[in-house]
């Protein structure tokens, strides 16, 4: 006797059981219930194992996190509602582990004097300044006046004076680092973002072929047929010869 098309005998989506974790799929929670169910904990390991091999198998990605064996253990008695009791080598996890959460980053209130340098400018100030060996402590102040430069013309499209990167450096530091006036920084210059001339490369070509070569000679024509049509007619009009006689 065939089925009735009840909506009774149909299996759908929203009369199962929620999928805890939907990446393995409901074939996997399935096989995990079966497992929690088997009497014995030898049986338990042996289809454990063999589950763990399927999901690494089904999340390949997963080889490339470190200890993915350990994870994959984990997400074993998550999927199993923390219920499957076997011999894993590694330890099971809690649930008030799994759903613990992080405390807020809190955020940074540090104030920047001057934003378009950056607060990594004013560290490495407060480095220069502990400094003791002159020599040292010059290259680092050139390194940091270097630096700033770079940063300046990041943001700002005009170009910057030497000068004016020395006395930002002398008044950031609070008058403690002071280069040498005849430092020589390094040539920075703005340059735009590159813009893409594909297009306008293939566009000059197709006008240069559509063109064509230009100037040249009249076209010679070599196709055979075309000349002996040519000299028929010649033969025909009398070959250019002598006078007719009448």
């Amino acid at each position: 006797m065939a089925l009735e098309n009840k909506p009774e005998n149909f299996d759908y989506n929203s009369t199962r059981n929620k999928l805890i974790l939907s990446e393995y799929g409901r074939n996997v929670q399935n096989m995990v219930k079966y497992i929690v169910a088997l009497p014995t904990k030898e049986e338990r390991n042996r289809y454990a194992q063999v589950v763990i091999d399927l999901m690494g198998f089904l999340n390949p990605h997963l080889r490339d996190v470190a200890d993915f064996k350990h994870k994959l253990w984990d997400h074993l008695h998550i999927i199993s509602d923390y219920q499957i009791d076997v011999d894993a080598p590694y330890p099971k996890p809690t649930p008030e582990a799994i759903h613990l959460k992080p405390k807020p980053l809190r955020y940074p209130l540090q104030r920047i004097k001057y934003k378009h340098y950056g607060k990594t400018i004013e560290l490495m100030m407060e480095k220069a300044k502990s400094i003791e060996e002159p020599e040292r402590k010059k290259y680092m102040i050139q390194s940091i006046a270097n630096f700033m430069k770079i940063a300046y013309v990041q943001w700002n499209k005009d170009s910057v004076t030497d000068e004016s990167i020395l006395a930002d450096l002398y008044a950031m530091s609070g008058g403690e680092l002071k280069a040498d006036e005849t430092i020589n920084l390094n040539r920075v210059e703005y340059r735009p973002a590159p813009q893409n001339n594909n297009n306008n490369n293939n566009r000059g070509r197709t006008n240069q072929n559509n063109r064509g070569g230009g100037g040249g000679g009249g076209r010679t024509n070599n196709n055979p047929r075309n000349n002996n049509n040519q000299n028929n007619r010649n033969r025909n009009n009398g070959g250019g010869g002598g006078a007719r006689k009448d």
